[in-house]
Formats: C-alpha cells, sequence, structure tokens
C-alpha cells in the first residue's frame, strides 16, 4: 500500500476522460487500496482514479460519518469500478464542495440529492443501489471526475474565476 501524488489544477490530465476497466486484477486491486491510503492521508472523502494520474474509470469513497469511543473516525470504505448514474431524483440540494486536487477550496454546488448507480465490486460483481444526501453528492463528484469535470465548472464563471484566483494567491504565499 502506498499513498500516491495527487495531481492538481491546471493539471490537463484531470480533463481527460478515463477508459473503463476491462479486468478486475491485482493491479486495479492494488490501485484501489492505493488510492484509499491516499484519500485517508489527504485526508478527504473520496478520490477518483484520475486525481492520481490514472485515466481509468475508478472511485473510492469513504464518508467516514461515525466515531468510535475514542473520536477516531469509523471507516466504511466504498469502492466503485466503471461506474455509471442510472437515474437521479428531480430534488437539488447544494453542499459547500471541496477537491483534493483543488485544495482548500470550496463552493456551494447544486445536485439532485438522491442517484440511482451500478458499478463493479473488487470481485467483479454487479451492484446497484440508491444514494442520497452527502452520499449521492460525494458519488456525483468523483463521477465528474471520471468525465473531466471538476467542481468548479459547476460554478458561474465569475465563481470560477474568483477560485482560481484565490487558489493562486494561496500557492504564491506558500512558496
Amino acid at each position: 500500500m502506498a499513498v500516491l501524488p495527487i495531481i492538481e489544477v491546471p493539471d490537463p490530465r484531470l480533463k481527460l476522460v478515463s477508459e473503463p476497466v476491462e479486468t478486475i486484477d491485482d493491479g486495479v486491486r492494488q490501485l484501489v487500496a492505493d488510492m484509499f491510503d491516499t484519500m485517508y492521508d489527504a485526508p478527504g472523502i473520496g478520490l477518483a482514479a484520475i486525481q492520481v494520474a490514472v485515466p481509468k474509470r475508478v472511485l473510492v469513497i469513504d464518508l467516514q460519518e461515525d466515531e468510535d469511543e475514542e473520536g477516531k473516525p469509523i471507516r466504511s470504505p466504498h469502492a466503485f469500478i466503471n461506474p455509471e448514474i442510472l437515474e437521479v431524483s428531480e430534488e437539488k440540494r447544494c453542499y459547500q464542495e471541496g477537491c483534493l486536487s483543488i485544495p482548500e477550496m470550496f463552493a456551494e454546488v447544486e445536485r439532485p440529492d438522491r442517484c440511482r448507480a451500478r458499478w463493479l465490486d473488487l470481485d467483479g460483481n454487479t451492484q446497484e443501489a440508491w444514494f442520497d444526501g452527502l452520499m449521492a453528492t460525494c458519488l456525483q463528484h468523483e463521477m465528474d471526475h471520471l468525465n473531466g469535470v471538476l467542481f468548479i465548472d459547476h460554478l458561474s464563471r465569475l465563481k470560477r474565476d474568483m477560485v482560481l484566483k484565490k487558489l493562486a494567491k494561496l500557492r504564491k504565499s506558500a512558496a
């Protein structure tokens, strides 16, 4: 297991459309394990393979919403291979979204509150389920990555430019 480097905007690879996984083998399982290590280390709640420079349709999510007696997050990892969204609700919800590829930047994004998805698990079995709330938002956010879309692409041009200018300023002051 390894912590992989996360690519950040304006890296052009973030705009690539990821390719389907043809075979779920030990290489894919290792990628998923490394992605979880990377996501937990960042820390984050979701990560798409393209964010670690692998243009494959793989993503991982762990909302870590519950805590144990010592206050440590309880992990509930989910791996999605070749995921697709089959249906979304008409109801929308806004969440303050952030992204490991756009560090320390956040913005309100409106997305469907619920979605039905289909994907392959690590054993190659087809899974299908409805997700709502933060899990639905996170899945849609990570699915966007697989299609070369960033959360800032859902913002108005003015808000997107403000986020990018703020990020540039933050990077300049850190250098």
